[in-house]
Parts: structure tokens; sequence; C-alpha cells
């Protein structure tokens, strides 16, 4: 079998055969753990003294650091170019909800690539690009999913999730509930690759931990601040350092799992996160925060750990960022990469694999995007549109705007940025897309509050739609919608998830498409408390509180290939309301 030069062994580098793409047979595992509005300042490793992340700072240690690795803004974009090595507005992602997360069905994905290679291919988490199938994570490769496809939760205790499709309640803390899911994939799949994939909802609000992480702050002071500290709000950084060290441990618990059964040795762990911190703290002085294209909305720490392969305690500068993930991943695995599509993100490999300071490493630029905002990255500038130049080297916090005074330097990445507008957002957003229904691969389809519109009276019960329910559903003029589309003819059983008070049982509702009606009484009370605001540790900013809704059966629906509306409307309404609505389920009968 062909080994690699013994320079590279000498240089501590990758010293293991060079493995043929025919063959999973030696191949390494891949395993990658992802945060959630986690700033780079949130780990001790960093230098924030405020917390303790030792597992986190294990892998920094123990493998490599990209010092510049470049995320997106917000959430689900971030996801989108980890997935597919391009851009997200190439993927067709605008937004975080309501459907602007999800991505194009002719997107490849990096579980496509690693299943395709033989792979077990599994995800535990926080999905946020699309829920109901082929949008959903077994339809882009994955082989099993436990998590939740929304972009937040109103409540994590306890919490409603899927498996496979499949709703269920979780088990105690959210996040420890997705790793020990995660440590039971790694387990049954000890023999043969696997690729992992823990895409962690924390620190994202609402900021809620189990008491003993809490305690330790409760009462905590910080010494380390925000640039501007009378803008730092210290109760919440209080919450979201107790939930970063929470992941820390969840962290630890997986790599004590590839201990255990051995399987370290030959496992790739890679730990970042999604975007810059969700509240104004210590970030190392830059500038931004989650939202922004500034380099503290973007840059994010990034580990990269695969014993006796990748040099440990090695520190990479050149530039890099989410897109790059997937070639390098395959690279490193030594699979070849299933999509068609030309990639944005190139392999790393030879910054790992080799002397990074002796490379002959190309220029390049990163670009960042949310809601119009652009700004892109070379290795020693920062621009930022509509005309702010930053020279990173020197002023790394962007406080003086050169612009006028490297007028070449900004004409040049100005250009670049409007070529890249040009190219990637033209059209963006205005995509047509229905939400998929009937595809006997999942048969189980989710239609949430959040991909509803309501029409009248009716409004959801906060304005960030993903944990949202419909409420205010007064009279027969009243109605919600969902823009569907079916792809199987067949039966479905459709189900709602619903509350009523007593004093409004009765009133009679209808479930339409095109020309399938079916229709039932609202005969059982189900009227819960409000609930999520007992384990909040600050003021909640938008998401929802919750209720434990009930599912109540509205019969059979014999429904046709095609596109149209899905309307949920009241034929009778004898009280003050119809009921409080948290999802269809529609499920494909055999």
């Amino acid at each position: 079998m062909k080994r690699v030069p013994i320079l590279l062994c000498a240089l501590g580098v990758f010293c293991g055969p060079v493995l043929g793409a025919g063959s999973t047979a030696g191949k390494p595992n891949v395993l990658i753990i992802l945060a959630d509005d986690q700033g780079w300042g949130d780990l001790s490793v960093n230098g924030n003294t405020n917390l303790a992340t030792p597992h986190v700072d294990s892998l920094a240690s123990a493998g490599t650091v990209f010092d510049r690795f470049y995320v997106c803004p917000v959430c689900s974009p971030t996801r989108a170019e980890l997935l597919t090595g391009r851009y997200h507005p190439r993927s067709g992602v605008f937004n975080v909800t309501t459907g602007g997360e999800r991505m194009d069905l002719a997107e490849k994905t990096i579980a496509d690539t690693f299943k395709a290679a033989g792979y077990a291919t599994g995800a535990f988490g926080k999905w946020h690009n699309g829920m109901q199938y082929p949008y959903h994570p077994r339809g882009r490769g994955f082989d099993e999913f436990y998590g939740f496809c929304s972009g937040h939760w109103g409540d994590y205790f306890d919490a409603p999730l899927e498996h496979n499709g499949r709703l269920i309640t979780g088990d105690g803390f959210i996040a420890d509930d997705l790793a020990n899911h995660a440590m039971r994939f790694i387990e049954q799949h000890r023999k043969q690759p696997f690729f992992c994939y823990v895409p962690f909802n924390l620190p994202h609000t609402p900021a809620q931990v189990p008491d003993r992480f809490f305690k330790k702050f409760a009462d905590f002071t910080p010494t380390m601040r925000y640039r501007e500290p009378q803008r730092e709000d210290i109760v919440k950084t209080r919450a979201i350092l107790a939930m970063c060290e929470n992941v820390d441990w969840n962290v630890g618990r997986l790599l004590q799992k590839l201990d255990a059964l051995k399987l370290a040795e030959n496992t790739i762990v890679i730990y970042f996160s999604d975007n810059g911190p969700n509240s104004l703290r210590w970030n190392g002085g830059m500038k931004g925060h989650k939202g922004t294209v500034d380099e503290g909305g973007v840059r994010a720490p990034f580990f990269i750990r695969w014993p006796g392969r990748i040099p440990a305690g090695a520190k990479v500068s050149q530039i890099a960022g989410a897109i790059d993930l997937l070639p390098t991943l395959a690279d490193l695995a030594g699979i070849p990469v299933v999509s068609t599509k030309p990639l944005d993100g190139v392999s790393l490999k030879p910054l790992l694999l080799g002397s990074s300071q002796n490379q002959n490493w190309p220029d390049r630029m990163i670009f960042s995007h949310w809601a119009g905002k652009v700004s892109v990255r070379t290795q020693t500038h920062r621009f930022v549109v509509p005309n702010q130049l930053f020279d990173m080297v020197a002023d790394p916090g962007q406080y003086q705007n050169i612009a006028k005074a490297q007028p070449e330097v900004a004409a040049r990445l100005s250009g670049a940025v409007e070529k890249w507008k040009k190219e990637l957002l033209t059209g963006l957003g205005e995509q047509n897309w229905p939400f998929t229904v009937g595809y006997r691969e999942l048969p189980i389809t989710q239609l949430p509050a959040r991909d509803g519109i309501p029409h009248g009276n009716v409004r959801r019960s906060s304005k960030a739609p993903n944990c949202s329910y419909f409420i205010n559903w007064a009279s027969a003029d009243d109605r919600i919608t969902w823009d569907i589309e079916v792809a199987t003819a067949g039966k479905y059983e459709a189900v709602v998830y619903y509350t009523c008070p007593k004093a409004d049982v009765g009133s009679v509702i209808e479930l339409g498409f095109n020309d399938s009606r079916v229709e039932a009484t609202v005969s059982a009370a189900h009227d819960p408390p409000l609930h999520g605001q007992e384990h909040d540790r600050c003021p909640r900013e938008g998401e929802s509180l919750v209720k434990d809704f009930k599912p109540m059966r509205l019969g059979v629906m014999d429904l046709k290939p095609g596109r149209g509306e899905l309307t949920l409307r009241a034929l009778k309404v004898p009280g003050k309301t119809v009921m409080d609505v948290r999802l269809i389920l529609l499920t494909l009968l055999k």
C-alpha cells in the first residue's frame, strides 16, 4: 500500500496509508460539533477567563487551530455552507424561518458524499435547513436524525423533538439529550466508518441551563467585558457563560466516548460555531456580533483533531471558512465529492498536513452576507459595503476606516463585492418553493405554524415564527393556510396539534386541499398552562413561550399530486375562539 514520503513523517504530519476511494477499510470517522451563537471569545482557550472550557480547549492543544475562520452572520446560512461547500445564496438560503432556510434540492451535501463512500451518517441537534422531506435531514444524506428542524425552541427541558420524522418528547436538558443520542450512534457504528454531525442549539436563547451549571455564575461579575462595557447585559452574560460550560461538558462526554471505544485515533473531530456572539460580551475586542458582517459577527473558533495525522498544537494563520469543510474532509478521508456543482470552498489539507508557513498558499477572498449586508475578508483587510476598509493586521478592532487612505485597495475589494453580489444575490429570495408533502421515504410531514400564513384575526404567539403557534382564531372568516405540493397520490391521515379552553369546546373545523375535505368537531378541552419561563435565566428576546399541544385526529384525506393551499378554517364557532394551533401532521398511509 502506497505511503507518503518520509520527509512528511519527519515533520510530524500524516504518516498513515493513503487510502483509495473504493474501500471504507481504514477510513477515518468524522465527528463535527457545532455550537449555536457562541462567539470566538466564549472559550477559555481564546483568553476568556470568565469561564472554563477544558474539553474544547483540549481539541486546540491536541489538534490544529485555524486562527481566522469565517462563518455567516446567522445560523441557517452557515449550516448550508458547511453542508454544501458553497456560499449559502447559491443554495437559495435567504432567511432563518418560514421556508427561507431551505436549500435547493439540486444541492448535494457533505452527508451525501460520506454516505456514498459507505459511511453511516447521523445528525443530532438543530438542523435549521428544512423540515419537510426531502429538505429534511433524511433527504439530505443522513441515515438518522434526532433533534429539531426549526431555528430555535421555546423550552430546553423535555423538549418536543423528532426522531426520523416521528414526534417524541426529549429526555431532560436538550444538549445532554442530543449528546446521549450522538454517543449511542457512535457506539452502534463503532465497527464501520461513521459521519456524526452534532449541531447543538446552545448558547442560543432562550437562556436556559441546568442548575449545576448556572450556580457558578448566578452572582458572578465578569472581569472580561465587551469593548463598550456600559452596553453589556451582565445578567445575560452570566447565563450564556453557563450555557457554554454545558456545551463544553457535553463535548467532553463525546470525546470520552471515542476514548472508551478506542476510536479517538481514527476519528477526525471538528469544533466550531455558526456565527458571532448573540449578545454584547467579551469577544477579543472585535467589532460586531451575531447578524453583522464585521469581524466579530463572522469569525468563529475552529479546532480540528486527528491524532497522529494532524499536528498537535499547530496554528494556521491563513483565512478559511465553513465553505471549506466539505472539500477538506472528503480530501482527508480520501473519498470523492459527489456534488457536480462547483464548490466555493477549497481543501485545507495542504495547510493541515504540511508546514503551513512554507506553503505557497494563494491569496483568497471570503465573502460574508446577510440581509443585504456584505463584506469581504482577505488575509490582511476587511471591506464592508458601502465603503469601509479596515487593515485587520494593524487595526483588528476595526476602529479606523482607511478607504480614503488606500483607495486602490478599497476599489479592488469593492469591485469584487459588486461582482459577487451580482452573481449570487440576484433573485435571492424570489424563488417560490412550496412546502413538500407525501414522500414514501419519510411519510410523516410536519406543517408547523412557522410555515403557515394567518388570515383574518389569526396571529402568531410571538414575532419570531420559529417556535410560534397560532392564536386568536375567533371566527368563521378566519383561516390558516399552508402552500404545499403533494408528491404522491394517496390517503393521508390528518392530525392537528391544538389547545382549547373548556368554554370554547364545540367548534367544527375543516381541513381542505383542492377538492379533498375533512371535518371534525373540537369535542375535548385541552387548556394547559404556558411554560418555559420557569427555566429562563434572563428575560427572553422574542422566543415564544410554549404549551403542551394535544393531537386531534381530523380524518383521512384523499390527496392527488399537485400544488395548492392547504386550508384550515372553522364552519361553526360557538365560543370566543376555535383553538390555538401548533402544527398539522399529514401521514401518507400505506
